[in-house]
């Protein structure tokens, strides 16, 4: 077996991903809860661990590191989508599959919304200078597409929806009320967060879009 060359150079390029991995889970903690404009660097490196010059060596500024934690988020969201493999379901399993998967995607990560709530405070500037964010939303929406148009050649699915459109109908039904639950519980006087209520929504979104989409 051959000996690795360079060991020591290998040991430091684990301990530098170790360590923008630590920095960027203590910065999305810490702009999930404070926000971009309540942020700040000193207690990213406290919940790091990590001395505070290391966050602008491999970030720059906090401006660059939400933007690393935004595009870190949507990673993670579509490298979990991809295991769904919608393509190899049929079209109705396939949508609803990708309700569910959102649904508690968003339940399990309200750190997501958070961030996402932040971002459009400051009009996503971050993300129009993300090529790397666009790259990674796109896969969804062409997989989306591939999907409408095999339940519309099944006679399935009604013709002329567009894929963007319903991802954001999808996304849109689980974010709003996941992300306004409290309000909306204390106006309808309801818990709209219990597990039967999540339960009772998550069948009302998938039978509005299956509705939708229906071509009977």
């Amino acid at each position: 077996m051959a000996r690795d060359p360079n060991p020591a150079g290998e040991e430091r390029l684990r301990d530098a991903d170790r360590s923008q991995s630590t920095i960027l889970a203590a910065a999305r903690d810490e702009f999930a809860e404070h926000g971009l404009g309540g942020a700040r660097v000193d207690r990213i490196a406290e919940r790091a661990g990590l001395n505070k010059r290391l966050i602008y060596y491999y970030f720059e500024d906090k401006e660059k590191l939400f933007q690393a934690v935004l595009e870190h988020a949507y990673r993670d969201i579509r490298t979990e989508e991809l295991k769904l493999r919608l393509l190899e379901l049929d079209p109705a399993t396939a949508v609803r599959r990708l309700m569910e998967f959102t649904w508690n995607y968003y339940l399990a990560h309200p750190e997501f919304i958070t961030l996402l709530n932040s971002a459009n405070l400051h009009k996503a500037r971050h993300l129009d200078e993300s090529e790397t964010a666009r790259a990674l939303n796109s896969p969804v929406i062409e997989t989306l597409a591939g999907v409408l148009e095999r339940g519309r050649r099944e006679g399935v699915f009604r013709g002329g929806v567009d894929p963007v459109h319903l991802y954001v109908s999808i996304a849109g039904l689980a974010y709003f009320y996941l992300s306004n639950s409290y309000t909306l519980s204390a106006i309808f006087g309801r818990d709209l967060l219990a597990p039967r209520a999540r339960a009772e929504r998550l069948s009302h979104m998938t039978d509005v879009i299956l509705g939708y989409l229906s071509r009977s």
